[in-house]
C-alpha cells in the first residue's frame, strides 16, 4: 500500500496529515526519507520522528459520546462565528485537557437537531462508522407537526425517491396517540445518514419536523447524558465494537 495509506492505518492521522508529515521530512522508510505515495511492502520499517509505527501496533481508538444541544454546529470552526461543538464548555480547558486527542465527528446533526453525537480520535474508524456499507442503526425521537398515515409509514419503510435522491427504508413507529393534537411523536430508525434525511422524508408527505433528537448510533446510546456534556466510551466497549465491525466486514466479503 502507499505510504500515506499505511500511516493512516497505523493511526498517525488522516492521509492529508500523513502527507504533511512526509513533506516535513519526519517520516522514514527503512531509514530513508520517502514520498507520501511510496509503496510500503511487508517487512518494511516505517518511523515517524524516529518512532516505529505499524497498523498492528496502533493505539486503541477512543470514542466519546456528546449530547449536542440545539443551535450548535457540528464543525471545527465557523467562518460566521457561530457556536460549534468545540466551543462547548465540556470541550474547553481545563475540562478538556490539551493532551486529549484531536477528535472527528462521526456523522452530522444539523444545527436544529440535538442528541447523541459520537466523536472519534481515529479518522478511519469514523469513516467506517459513517459508511452506508456498515449500515449502523441510527435511532431518533422525532416530533412532527401533522401525522403520517399507515400507508405513508409503509412507503417510508420500503424506501422512496425524492427529487432524484433515493432513500433507504426508514422505520417510523408512532410512540403514542396525542388524541388529535397537532404534534405526533415517532421513533425513527435509519441505516444511513443523508443530509437532513428525516426532515425531507417527513416533508415529502406534507408534515414538518419541529424537534429531532438522536438517541442511539450503532450500539451507543444517549442515555441520561446532559445536554452539552461529553463522556468517553470505556475501552472494553470500544474493543467489543471493533470486534463487531471486523465480523461485519468479514461477512460482507463472503
Amino acid at each position: 500500500m502507499r505510504l500515506n495509506v499505511y500511516l493512516q492505518k497505523a493511526g498517525v492521522g488522516s492521509r492529508r496529515e500523513a502527507e504533511r508529515l512526509v513533506a516535513e521530512g519526519r517520516v522514514k522508510v527503512n531509514g530513508a526519507l520517502a514520498s507520501a505515495t511510496l509503496p510500503v511492502a511487508e517487512g518494511d520499517r516505517v518511523s515517524v520522528d524516529g518512532r516505529p509505527v505499524a497498523p498492528e501496533s496502533r493505539p486503541l481508538p477512543r470514542l466519546f459520546r456528546l449530547n449536542k444541544p440545539i443551535d450548535v454546529l457540528v464543525t471545527n470552526r465557523d467562518h460566521k462565528g457561530r457556536l460549534t461543538i468545540f466551543d462547548l464548555h465540556a470541550l474547553k480547558p481545563p475540562r478538556w485537557s490539551p493532551a486529549m486527542p484531536r477528535l472527528m465527528a462521526v456523522g452530522r446533526l444539523d444545527v436544529n437537531s440535538e442528541g447523541l453525537l459520537l466523536l472519534s480520535s481515529d479518522g478511519p474508524l469514523a469513516q467506517v462508522m459513517m459508511s452506508p456499507q456498515t449500515a449502523l442503526a441510527r435511532v431518533y425521537r422525532v416530533r412532527v407537526r401533522g401525522r403520517l398515515s399507515p400507508e405513508q409509514i409503509e412507503a417510508l419503510a420500503q424506501g422512496i425517491t425524492i427529487d432524484g435522491v433515493s432513500y433507504r427504508g426508514a422505520e417510523f413507529v408512532e410512540e403514542y396517540d396525542k388524541g388529535g393534537r397537532s404534534n405526533s411523536w415517532y421513533r425513527v430508525l435509519l441505516t444511513e445518514g443523508k443530509n437532513r434525511e428525516i426532515r425531507k422524508l417527513v416533508e415529502h408527505f406534507g408534515c414538518v419536523v419541529n424537534r429531532l433528537v438522536r438517541v442511539q448510533y450503532g450500539p451507543f446510546q444517549l442515555g441520561d447524558l446532559m445536554a452539552g456534556s461529553i463522556q468517553e466510551v470505556p475501552p472494553d466497549e470500544v474493543r467489543e465494537f471493533l470486534s463487531f465491525l471486523a465480523g461485519r466486514a468479514a461477512a460482507r466479503t463472503k
